[in-house]
C-alpha cells in the first residue's frame, strides 16, 4: 500500500498521479503498485512539485512496517524518536478571546426565580 500526500501541487501533477492511484481527498493519493512504479511516481512528484511539498508513506520491512519520505517544505515534520518515525504537527496559533457579547452575558447570568421580600 502506498500513500502520497501533496501540498500546493499543480493540477497537472494531480491529474498524472490519478492515472495510477485513487484520490480520496484533494492531494491525497492511495494505491498498490510495485516498488519500481512507486519510485518513478515519487521522482515525478518531486520534479513537478514546483515549490510544493510531498509526503510518501509505503509498506516496508521495518519495525513499524512502513517508510516515510518527504520532499519540500511540508506542513508536518517527520521526526525519528528512538527508532520510531513520528509526524509532528505545527502548533496552532492561539487567537485572543473575543470580548463577550451582550447576549452571551445574559445567557451566563444567574437565573433568579424568587426574590425574598
Amino acid at each position: 500500500m502506498v500513500l502520497l500526500m501533496l501540498e500546493r501541487a499543480p493540477a497537472g501533477l494531480r491529474g498524472e498521479l490519478s492515472r495510477w492511484m485513487i484520490e480520496p481527498r484533494a492531494g491525497v493519493f492511495v494505491g498498490r503498485m510495485s516498488a519500481m512504479v512507486r519510485d518513478k511516481l515519487w521522482d515525478m512528484a518531486c520534479r513537478q512539485s514546483r515549490g510544493g511539498a510531498a509526503l510518501l508513506i509505503y509498506a516496508s520491512q521495518t519495525e513499524q512496517g512502513f517508510t516515510v519520505r518527504t520532499h519540500g517544505d511540508t506542513s508536518r515534520a517527520v521526526v525519528d524518536w528512538e527508532g520510531l518515525t513520528l509526524i509532528r504537527q505545527p502548533r496552532q496559533k492561539s487567537r485572543p478571546a473575543a470580548p463577550p457579547t451582550e447576549s452571551a452575558e445574559k445567557q451566563n447570568a444567574p437565573q433568579v426565580d424568587w426574590v425574598p421580600g
